[in-house]
C-alpha cells in the first residue's frame, strides 16, 4: 500500500519560514520524481516544485523560485519543502506526490498523492 504523509503546515506570519516534509511508503522511492502542489480555496491545485529521483535536478513555478527548496532523502524515503519569505499568497494546502514516469509539472503526471496539509499565512 502506497502512503504519502505531509506534515509541517501550520500558521505563519508574512515573511516566516514552514519546512514541510512527506514521508513515503509502498514504492520504489528512489525510482521517482517527487514534488509539491498546493491548492487554495476556489482554485485549481497547482504545481510548486519537483526533484528527479536522484536529487540532481530541481524546478519551480515563478511563484516560489528563490524563496522555496525542495530537497530528498532518498535513505529515509522523505521529500522536504523549504519555504522561507512566505507571502499570504502562498495560503493553501500543500500536497506531495511521486511522479513514476518523469520530471511532471502537471497534476495528471503524478501517480500517488498525500492527503496534504494546510498552510496558512498571515499579513
Amino acid at each position: 500500500q502506497v502512503q504519502l504523509v505531509e506534515s509541517g503546515g501550520g500558521l505563519v506570519q508574512a515573511g516566516g519560514s514552514l519546512r514541510l516534509t512527506c514521508a513515503v511508503s509502498g514504492l520504489s522511492f528512489s525510482s521517482y520524481t517527487m514534488g509539491w502542489f498546493r491548492q487554495a480555496p476556489g482554485k485549481e491545485r497547482e504545481f510548486v516544485a519537483f526533484i528527479n529521483w536522484n536529487g540532481g535536478n530541481g524546478y519551480y513555478a515563478d511563484s516560489v523560485k528563490g524563496r522555496f527548496t525542495i530537497s530528498r532523502d532518498n535513505a529515509k524515503n522523505t521529500v522536504y519543502l523549504q519555504m522561507n519569505g512566505l507571502k499570504p499568497e502562498d495560503t493553501a494546502v500543500y500536497y506531495c506526490a511521486a511522479d513514476r514516469s518523469g520530471e511532471g509539472k502537471e497534476v495528471a503526471d503524478y501517480d500517488y498523492w498525500g492527503q496534504g496539509t494546510q498552510v496558512t499565512v498571515s499579513s
